[in-house]
């Protein structure tokens, strides 16, 4: 969850905090794991800026414009010989 001064937010605090310049910099910042002045991303300001990018897409944005879509096939497979359904023994060396 989103975190200023040591509280927690639900989305609404979210979309109310986020502009789309702060979206675009956080886009970035998990991008390229950096922030604008060069200091690396801590694991949990990626995960926050990761949730808040979610939260501003899911509200804003079209489904084919958020991060990570992939459009439906036009076509079903010709047949089912991509699924792997067998179990493999693990074998370790």
């Amino acid at each position: 969850m989103l975190e200023v001064n040591g509280v927690t937010n639900n989305h609404e605090a979210i979309l109310a905090a986020l502009t789309p310049d702060i979206y675009q910099r956080f886009l970035t910042a998990v991008e390229i794991g950096k922030w604008p002045d060069g200091r690396a991303l801590t694991t949990e300001q990626k995960a926050t800026c990761v949730e808040a990018i979610i939260v501003y897409e899911n509200h804003y944005l079209a489904p084919e414009q958020r991060t990570g879509y992939v459009p439906p096939k036009t076509q079903p497979c010709d047949d089912d010989s991509h699924i792997h359904t067998h179990e493999m023994p693990l074998t370790w060396k």
